[in-house]
């Protein structure tokens, strides 16, 4: 293996052609099996290992290679960041095709591991069996499990013993709701026939100390659901507040069902600096709250307000950007499609006190035009933070029509973050870009930009 390529494969040249693999690191040398093969480029699996590369360390997980999280946890950090740091600057100069500054340096994580304020997992009767486990008698496929999806199966769950993504109390709670309820005899849900009790959890876990867990039923049974919701509370009295929900759909979206308080509540409250958030059972909010920090920070020092700019926060969400830099602005509008998130965001405006924050549910094509622009003003500066997605071109448009002299892009995908770099590079140019790792241990990043306009208005 000769190279990192992206999102998690790194690449060797045979014979002219690029073959791309997962689960191998740049010093690898291996036996390849191709999969996909074309002309120029092909995808391949290991079929033997000869010898690992230097760089390789311990994974710390047992569960390494076999949950699908963590991918990178075989490679140093400071290695890992080194190839996030190039995925970002050959995606920008390969697709963007733009003039760029040089990069500012990306920002790691301070911590490592222990460093999710959220995890879901599931709860499954259909156990997934790793190259070892299938060969040992003893253990069954068809068992109550408790972690998470196997890559690839829908159907079948990885028994997770030990998650180093979030501190404790978050796997004793995984741990006792698993026992407790096979000490019952209850079923954990079965995802193909749609039946059994038992379905999937929440633990969120904030820097304030607040504590919310949210366990999801299959069936409607109080009896049942009370018993567990009192066992749960008396075991972790460290829960600040204790849900359940009641699940009968065939998916496991929440955002159309109502999560019940059993104990404290409702919600949490967590903080970026000194900006307070309430997040509930269903808002969105960054998983990682120290790194989101860091991202915000440089998203307000790319904005450059001074305390007067009107600041228009796209893909505003729960108003978490707008928030946090609110106090150098004059005035923050938020736009957001989910109504809910909007909600969500009124609050924490009024929460932290803030009278300069206002919120708006639509699509920003529908809501910016003239009309809007005379009662609220231009805006100075745009921060938009789209979905792995990308903006839509119309979007892309709509910004540039309102030709705000500063745009600041938070992207979770550059190569989306590239291709729409490319569109707006028709009034703007890049200035900044800063790297941020969100995510240790896995191929992801954040990526944030500064954009001027070419003519200031």
């Amino acid at each position: 293996m000769e190279d990192y390529a992206a999102e998690g494969k790194s690449l060797a040249r045979v014979d002219g052609k690029v073959i791309f693999m997962e689960g191998v690191v740049p010093g690898d040398v291996v036996d390849i099996r191709l999969l996909k093969n074309k002309k120029d480029w092909a995808e391949a699996a290991v079929l033997a290992v000869h010898a690992y590369s230097a760089e390789r360390v311990s994974p710390v997980c047992s569960h390494f290679g076999v949950c699908g999280g963590c991918q990178w946890q075989m490679l140093p950090y400071a290695k890992q960041l080194q190839f996030k740091n190039k995925q970002v600057q050959d995606v920008l100069q390969r697709i963007g095709k733009i003039a760029l500054p040089p990069f500012l340096p990306i920002l790691g994580a301070a911590d490592t591991l222990y460093y999710r304020n959220k995890i879901e997992y599931t709860f499954g009767n259909k156990r997934f069996l790793s190259t070892a486990e299938l060969k040992d008698e003893r253990i069954r496929s068809e068992e109550d499990v408790a972690g998470f999806h196997a890559r690839g199966f829908f159907d079948k769950v990885v028994d997770i013993e030990q998650c180093h993504l979030q501190a404790e109390p978050g796997n004793a709670i995984r741990l006792f709701v698993k026992n407790y309820a096979k000490g019952k005899g209850w079923p954990f849900y079965d995802i193909r026939n749609h039946t059994g009790f038992l379905r999937t959890m929440q633990v969120r876990l904030c820097t304030t100390g607040e504590l919310m867990v949210n366990i999801v039923v299959a069936e409607h049974d109080p009896e049942k659901i009370k018993e567990l919701m009192e066992a749960v509370q008396q075991q972790f009295p460290a829960i600040t507040t204790l849900l359940y929900t009641v699940n009968t759909k065939w998916n496991d979206s929440l955002h159309d069902l109502e999560p019940a308080a059993f104990y404290g509540k409702g919600y949490v409250i967590e903080k970026l600096e000194s900006f307070q958030f309430k997040i509930g059972p269903k808002s969105f909010f960054q998983t990682n709250t120290r790194q989101a920090e860091q991202l915000y920070r440089v998203t307000r020092a790319f904005a450059e307000l001074t305390g007067t700019e009107t600041v228009y926060d796209l893909y505003c969400g729960t108003g978490s950007i707008g928030i946090f830099v609110s106090e150098k602005a004059g005035q923050i509008i938020g736009v957001e499609m989910i109504e809910a998130a909007i909600e969500d965001a009124k609050e924490n405006a009024a929460l932290n006190n803030l009278n300069n924050c206002t919120f708006y549910a639509g699509d920003v094509i529908d809501i910016c035009h003239d009309d809007f622009f005379a009662a609220h003003g231009r805006p100075d500066v745009i921060i938009t933070d789209p979905p792995r997605a990308g903006m839509h071109e119309k979007l892309v448009n709509k910004i540039l029509e309102m030709e705000a002299p500063t745009v600041v892009y938070v992207s979770c995908n550059p190569a989306t973050q590239a291709r729409d770099l490319q569109l707006l590079g028709e009034k703007y140019t890049v200035t900044k870009v800063q790297p941020v790792d969100m995510f240790p241990h896995t191929h992801h990043i954040e990526n944030v930009v500064q954009l001027k306009l070419k003519s200031p208005r």
